[in-house]
This record gives C-alpha cells, structure tokens and sequence, in this order.
C-alpha cells in the first residue's frame, strides 16, 4: 500500500466545486478527531491494533450480504447446473436465481444483483464450470464450499480475502474509467488506453493511502469513536502535517472526497467498510442553482450536516484486510498482544526498541497472562542496568507495575534497596498504601534524572512531556545547592537531563545552575566517576 501523504489529486473533475460550503472552517468537519492529538503520536508509522479471532472474523465475514449471497448460489446449483459457454446461467435459472436470493417478483435490477454475486463466485472458485464429456456445459459447487458453509476460519476468511481484493481492484477499475473515452476510441487507441490505465493506478493510489489512513487513525480512536467524517479522512491525504488548508487545499479537499466516496461504497458492499455516501444533493444543480436541502451556513455545522459530506468506518474485517496488504508490502504491522508470549526482559528490551505508542495496552496483556508476582519479578528483572537503553525499560517496567495488583507487593518490596529499582518499588509500594519510607535523598536524585532521561530518549528531547518535567523539578530558592547534588548523581546520563533543564527551564537563574553542573557531570564522566 502506499503511503499516507497526498497532494494534488489533479485529474479530478470539476464538477465538485462547491461541494463544501466556502463558509465553513474545514475544523468544522474535524470535530473531535484530531483535537487533542498527540504531535509525537505520528512518530509511529504502523500502529498496533487488537483484532476479534479468526472464528469472529469468519462470522462477520459469512454475515455481510454479498458474501452470503455467493454462498447460497453455490450451494444452489450442486449438484450441477446448465450454463453457456462462458459460465453464465441461463435467462430462465437467473430469474431463479435472484428469486432464490430473496426476490418474490425479481425485476432487472434483482436479476443484476444476483449474477454480480454469480460472477463473483465464479472468481473465487466457490462455482466451478467445466465440459462433460457429452458437450454439456455445467457449474458445480467449488472444493471449499463444505468448510465456507460449516465456517471453518482459515477456509471463510481465505475466500473472503479474496473477495477483499478482486473488489478494491474494481472498486479502482471503476473510478477510473472515462465512459466517453472507452467507447469513443478505437482498439488502436494506445494513447487513451494509456490514459485509462494511468487513471486506475492513480485511483488505487488513492485509495491504499485512505484505507493506510484510515486504519492509523482507526488504531487512535477511542472506542465507540472510529467514525472518520469523508472531509477528515479526504483532508488527512491533502494538508501536510502541522498546516492550515488553503483555498486550493479545500479545492482538493472536495474533489477527492467526491474520488474516494463511490470506491468506499464499493469496498461496503464487503465489510471492508461502513460507509455512508456523500448526499447527492449537496451538488449544485444546474448553472448557478444552489444545490437542493443546501445546508444552513447561517449556524454552526451539526453532526448531521457533517455526514452529509460522507462519512467512513473501518470494520474489524477491513483492518484484517489493510493489515495483510501492509505486511505483504512490507511494513510492519504488529497486533497488541504479539510480545505476550515474551519473557519480562523481552518485552521490555521490545518495547525499548519500537517506541511503542501503544505499550500500554501490549503491557496490559503480558501482564493478564501471568501470575502478579511472576509478572513483577519479570518485569523488575527486565529493568535492571545502566546500558543507554536502561532509563526506557524502567519506564516502561513502571507502566507494567502499574497493571498488578497488591498480590505483587511482595516481590517489588524484595528491591526497595536496589539503587536502580528501589525508588520506584518504593513509589509503587506507598502508592498502595504499604507502610514503606520514602526512598533516601540519593536515591530520590537517582530516580528523578532516570525518569527525565527515559522521557528524553522516548520522545528525542521534543514535545510537551519534557517540558513539563522540567518545570516542576523540586529546585529550592538555592538553585546551586540543588543541582549540587544532582551532577553527582552516577547515573550514565545525568550530564544529558542537565543540559536539557539547562535550555528548556524558564527560569534564567535555574537554566545557568543546570548548564554548570552538566559540564561537572561530563567533567566527573570523563574521570571515570559518572557510573
């Protein structure tokens, strides 16, 4: 799939112009999906998700429409039926067919339908056809239908993945297509056959980079909140990070709104998606007719008004879906719950490495497959050292103990006195209202420059967190008798903590103090003495 950043998607038609009213603030149309984003957020390229199991992916692919409707014709036919020679029913049995399918009195449009979900099956291999030996052309049930039918996992969803991407290479296909070209040129027209094959790369770019959108931003959402406006998910593909729309941008905006809104419909048809279209009569009709319903401009936008410019929702089936083409392209799309089989030391040395954002809830399932106590000895285990990776395996080792329960006091009080552990133990402990003494001011020092440098190496010195650590330092009226103690502290990175507090503290008096004391720290480092 491609990558999530679009701009100019040019070859869009005017016809959109005006689509969204020109009075509206596109964060009209955001609502709440990125007001409190995280700027350290988009360090992650693949998010970790959670998906149901294989048995409850299978399920809710045998419940969508289309998918039961090809299961049902191919259970029809058996033991064989009559087709021409290129595997097409009979006028007669598709009537019977589309009757089959639901339709007391099938009119055209029914017919339509049911030999769409006939074609489709044919292209899965759920319906095979073939020649007897006296001539007869006939359809007969696929291999897999008996385990489609008793929904075994491997055999539902490999059929429905299938399904997944005949339709997002038609659902390109179709956009793509010029009626007016196609039928106006000739089999000699290399030029617009050219045209219409460079159309349908650009449409299936655009769409593997809404469904990459997409499934990050469904990966962020709050549950219940997955629900992306079209003007959202159109604008994440258009506006650079950290930019304001222009004029030309919602321009784009709109035109790619109107290019993703029929393929989504398409990818619906499956499960990939919910999908609910762009209102038809948001178009202006005619030259200089307002368009019919127009929305209010005089009043602030509603959440109805807003899904009348569309809106998507990636199902679980379609983060099944995304998820397989990014791996198969590459990327590396990992599921909470992957390290759950990892020792503490791996889990933390794992999370140390990706910079998980989501390492909470990947610490909430390793730490649900263990005993308490098992769980904290792993994880106090797993954060010993004072290797350059050490401060972020105890940070994360802190958001691990914060998943156990007082069955776990009885390990972490084994390291109340370890010089690395023990500030923490100790924190966790009286957290829990354990009659445990604060930790010693040595210690204390030790862990206030341990949790500033893992925040440090968690988010390379940039962002908020930092700055608020800085900010509420316990630094007395005494700034040099403070960072006295503390460019002692034999820790492998307390000349780095310093130098940030150095220029990030908005006291001038404080900010001098700490740049003195981190060039004793180097200065006793260099000796040998800063470990």
């Amino acid at each position: 799939m491609a990558g999530r950043s679009r701009n100019n998607p040019d070859q869009q038609p005017s016809e959109t112009e005006g689509l969204l009213p020109a009075d509206y603030d596109l964060a009209d149309l955001y609502g709440a999906q990125s007001a409190d984003e995280d700027p350290d957020d988009t360090a992650v390229l693949i998010p970790p998700i959670t998906l149901p199991s294989d048995a409850e992916l299978a399920a809710a692919a045998l419940a969508v429409p289309l998918v039961a409707r090809v299961v049902a014709l191919a259970r029809w036919i058996a033991p064989h039926r009559e087709v021409d020679e290129h595997g097409d029913l009979g006028p007669e049995d598709r009537v019977r067919a589309a009757r089959m399918l639901g339709a007391e009195d099938p009119d055209e449009d029914d017919v339509v339908e049911a030999m769409r979900a006939w074609a489709l099956a044919c292209d899965l291999d759920l319906v095979e056809t073939g020649t007897t030996d006296d001539g007869a052309h006939v359809a007969i049930p696929g291999p897999d239908l008996a385990a489609v039918e008793a929904g075994e996992p491997a055999a539902v969803l490999g059929l429905w993945f299938e399904a997944a991407e005949l339709v997002r290479e038609l659902a390109a296909e179709a956009e793509s297509v010029d009626p007016e070209l196609v039928e106006g040129g000739g089999s000699d027209d290399s030029a617009g056959l050219a045209e219409v094959e460079d159309a349908r790369d650009q449409a299936a770019e655009i769409l593997d980079e809404a469904l990459h959108v997409l499934y990050e931003t469904t990966a962020f959402a709050e549950p219940g909140a997955e629900t992306v406006p079209l003007g959202v998910l159109a604008a994440l593909l258009v506006v650079p990070d950290g930019e304001e729309p222009d004029e030309e941008m919602l321009g784009e905006i709109t035109d790619l709104m109107v290019v993703l809104d029929p393929m989504l419909g398409d990818l619906a048809e499956l499960g990939l998606v919910e999908h609910r279209p762009i209102d038809p009569d948001l178009f202006e009709e005619g030259e200089g007719e307002p368009a019919a319903e127009a929305v209010d401009t005089d009043r602030p936008l509603t959440d109805e008004d807003a899904a009348r410019f569309g809106t998507v929702r990636l199902t679980a089936l379609g983060q099944y879906a995304v998820r397989e083409w990014l791996l198969a392209d590459g990327y590396d799309a990992p599921l909470i719950g992957d390290l759950a089989d990892q020792d503490g030391a791996a889990l933390l040395r794992a999370l140390a490495d990706g910079g998980q954002l989501f390492a909470e809830p990947e610490l909430r399932a390793w730490t649900a497959a263990r005993a308490p106590r098992d769980a904290a000895r792993e994880l106090l285990a797993g954060a010993r050292g004072r290797d350059p990776q050490s401060p972020v395996r105890r940070y994360y080792c802190v958001l691990g103990l914060g998943e156990l329960d007082e069955a776990a006091a009885e390990e972490v009080a084994l390291v109340v006195d370890d010089p690395e552990l023990g500030g923490l133990a100790r924190e966790w402990l009286r957290a829990r209202g354990a009659d445990v003494t604060a930790a010693e001011r040595d210690v204390a020092l030790w862990r206030v420059i341990d949790s500033m440098a893992a925040v440090m190496l968690i988010s390379a010195g940039e962002g908020g967190r930092l700055r608020a650590l800085v900010a509420d330092l316990p630094v007395t009226d005494n700034p040099a008798s403070y960072f006295g103690e503390v460019w002692r502290v034999p820790h492998p990175m307390t000349a780095e903590v310093l130098e940030a507090v150095g220029e990030l503290h908005l006291d001038r008096k404080v900010a001098k103090e700490a740049r003195r004391a981190a060039l004793k720290a180097r200065s006793l480092r260099g000796q040998g003495g800063g470990r």
